[in-house]
């Protein structure tokens, strides 16, 4: 068996019930579940619709997600999740370079190695060069003045981790900033790279071994291995390239407004919805969520 979720951005829930009818009826689904009025709901299905990309395609000119995944198993025991442009609405590093002088030139880097036309590290290691004699107090007015976090993130954690769920925030990024997001957030652990001080200065580096790709897969054997589940068990969500690796591997794995080229390579795309959509996605209802 099957379902398929249909979710729209919370922010303006414009799911159409006749909308919802009419493709429960074209696939010949069963009885329809509102998890939200007007924003997310679900029914079961057979099998897997042959037309389902086409469909995809269709909604999307609605502003509506669409999903299909096999029910079974579908409640995940463990969150990975990337951070910047993920958990939070920015790129660490481009705030940075935006303090430092080097803004445009550093998103211009940044966005090219997340869509995968850059190799990660030696592009991190381009644009953190740039950040060489950058007060290490400008990290703290980064995260005051510039970082916010992505709608649904709360909601997410406190929900999964209310069910029994474990929760790690594994980020390209640096760790003056993981830390901080896992702490509001409430994730379990996090990693990520860290961003090398000299005299309460950036030096320009950051420490070894670059925390990139693979880091992430490892991330996602180690901690699995160590909470003695199964990699099935696992929902991962990123936006970049080097987030393929987990979202491929995980049991779900959610491509997040990610960029195209990722997007492309991953089953379960969440273009409209916000941090939520992951909670739908597991069949929570939104009078379950927990903040």
């Amino acid at each position: 068996m099957y379902i398929a979720t249909l979710l729209t951005a919370p922010d303006t829930p414009t799911l159409d019930p006749a909308l919802i009818e009419s493709l429960r009826n074209a696939w010949g689904g069963g009885d329809v579940t509102w998890l939200s009025p007007d924003e997310a709901a679900e029914f079961p299905l057979p099998a897997m619709p042959d037309n389902r990309w086409q469909v995809w395609e269709d909604l999307q000119k609605l502003a509506v997600d669409l999903v299909v995944q096999p029910s079974e198993g579908r409640r995940k025991r463990m969150l990975l999740a990337d951070m910047d442009s993920t958990m939070i609405q920015q790129e660490c590093i481009d705030e940075l370079a935006a303090e430092a002088g080097f803004g445009e030139r550093v998103s211009a880097i940044t966005a090219r190695a997340m869509n995968g036309e850059l190799d990660f590290e030696g592009a991190l290691i381009e644009r953190v060069g740039l950040l060489r004699g950058l007060a290490e107090t400008v990290i703290d007015k980064v995260l005051a003045e510039r970082i916010t976090l992505m709608p649904g993130g709360r909601e997410l954690l406190a929900t999964m981790r209310a069910n029994g769920g474990y929760c790690a925030l594994v980020s390209g990024g640096f760790t003056a900033f993981t830390a901080s997001v896992a702490a509001q957030l409430g994730f379990d652990e996090n990693r990520a790279n860290t961003l090398l001080v000299e005299n309460g200065a950036l030096t320009g580096d950051v420490a070894r071994p670059i925390l990139g790709r693979e880091a992430k897969i490892e991330a996602l054997e180690q901690i699995s291995t160590r909470l003695g589940i199964f990699e099935t068990d696992v929902l991962a969500v990123g936006d970049g390239a080097n987030d393929l690796g987990m979202l491929q591997r995980a049991g779900t794995g959610v491509a997040l407004h990610a960029k195209p080229s990722v997007a492309a390579q991953c089953d379960v795309r969440i273009n409209h919805g916000d941090l939520t959509a992951l909670l739908y996605l597991q069949g929570y209802a939104r009078s379950e969520f927990k903040t």
